[in-house]
């Protein structure tokens, strides 16, 4: 984990709710201990565009979680989106290719230019799901190792221009020892020790993921699905302090 970074910027909460109203109250509760929220495809496939907006306007980053993989022209389309949107970073899948990926990087480079954006948002390809394993990487005709996908993926999106990728915990050591200290790792898969793992394979604590070198940590269902979000993000806050 990057030194200069507090454990509050460290942290994304992952507004994996249906409601604007759920979401912006979250944000409302939960800004200040924390500054990014993540929206994907629940959120963003229920309330629309528009809720982007609205939880920007809370004074907080936003992480446009939506995964883009199609081919160059129509993700170069959806990242300069993405870049009117507001968002300050958005992800999108490592496996649509090498044109793909600098197809999204030159897209939202030129509509951040063009919109007078100092920086453009930070781009992220996702290299393989934390809910897969090494069976489900080979159902899919996928035979080498899964954290040797991982590094390759990763040095593809380093080569292709993006900011980082989005990997377990599990495979930051090896990522962290290819491409270099200031290669962004975002991490899902972090499951505090009294959290249950849900449909997770690959995870880690916060504390040991943030101690491995993760730019930042995405967590949900153990803070937004907790009897009480704030006391819930204020105990994993002090386990990676």
């Amino acid at each position: 984990m990057p030194q200069e970074k507090e454990s509050d910027e460290v942290i994304i909460v992952a507004l994996d709710v249906d409601t604007r109203q759920e979401a912006l109250e979250l944000v409302d509760l939960l800004k200040g201990r924390v500054s990014f929220f993540k929206i994907g495809m629940q959120l963003y496939n229920s309330q629309g565009p528009a809720i982007v907006s609205q939880v920007k306007e809370k004074g907080v980053k936003v992480f446009l979680d939506l995964k883009f993989h199609d081919i160059p022209n129509t993700v170069g389309a959806a990242s300069a989106v993405a870049v009117r949107m507001g968002a300050d970073m958005f992800n999108l899948h490592a496996s649509g290719g090498e044109a793909m990926l600098r197809k999204a990087v030159e897209s939202a480079q030129e509509e951040a230019l063009r919109l007078n954006r100092s920086e453009k948002p930070l781009i992220i390809g996702v290299t393989v799901l934390t809910s897969m394993n090494q069976a489900a990487l080979e159902q899919l005709g996928i035979n080498r190792p899964l954290e040797q996908q991982v590094k390759s993926l990763a040095e593809l999106c380093q080569g292709a221009g993006l900011d980082g990728v989005v990997a377990s915990p599990k495979e930051i050591k090896i990522i962290r020892e290819s491409c270099g200290k200031d290669f962004v790792i975002v991490t899902p898969g972090v499951r505090p020790l009294w959290a249950s793992r849900d449909d997770q394979e690959r995870v880690n604590t916060p504390g040991e993921a943030a101690a491995l070198g993760a730019s930042y940590l995405v967590i949900g269902r153990p803070i937004t699905a907790a009897a009480d979000p704030g006391e819930a993000l204020d105990k994993i806050l002090a386990e990676i302090e």
